[in-house]
């Protein structure tokens, strides 16, 4: 059987520091990485997102679907 590793005693991975400062740590740095990671797939979401938005607009302000026509007597889309 293993004995609970004390904050202050020495890191059982054989650092040579103590356990609070070697591998209690070691799960909190993982958790950070992982929402960097969420973060940065939800921005990338949104971009991606926004370049269609942009990208599908035939004027800016107006979209042209397939049943809108120009009007040159009042000047804009019907």
């Amino acid at each position: 059987m293993t004995a609970a590793v004390g904050r202050n005693s020495p890191c059982p991975c054989g650092s040579g520091k103590k356990y609070k400062r070697c591998c209690a740590l070691k799960p909190a740095r993982g958790a950070g990485a992982r929402s960097w990671l969420l973060v940065a797939a939800i921005a990338l979401m949104l971009l991606t997102g926004a370049i269609v938005a942009l990208t599908s607009l035939d004027e800016i302000g107006e979209r042209r679907g397939p049943a809108r026509v120009w009007s040159e007597e009042h000047g804009h889309w019907h």
